[in-house]
């Protein structure tokens, strides 16, 4: 049964890699933290840095899968 919302903050939806997922997962688990609480303060840190004047460039998708 999922929870009940609070109305606290509206829920996001993102995409993230299993590998990336499942390692946060563990871990966050390890150190008694939530899923949101990693997320949330790695976007507090990323907010917080100077913004660059160019964004790196990513590859494109069909170049991220290799093998």
């Amino acid at each position: 049964m999922a929870r009940p919302k609070t109305g606290e903050t509206p829920i996001r939806n993102v995409r993230v890699p299993d590998g990336i997922w499942d390692a946060v997962k563990a871990k966050a688990k390890a150190e008694g933290r939530t899923i949101t609480d990693v997320v949330v303060t790695a976007l507090h840190r990323y907010a917080a840095t100077p913004t660059k004047t160019t964004a790196p460039e990513r590859p494109a998708a069909s170049e991220e899968k290799t093998g």
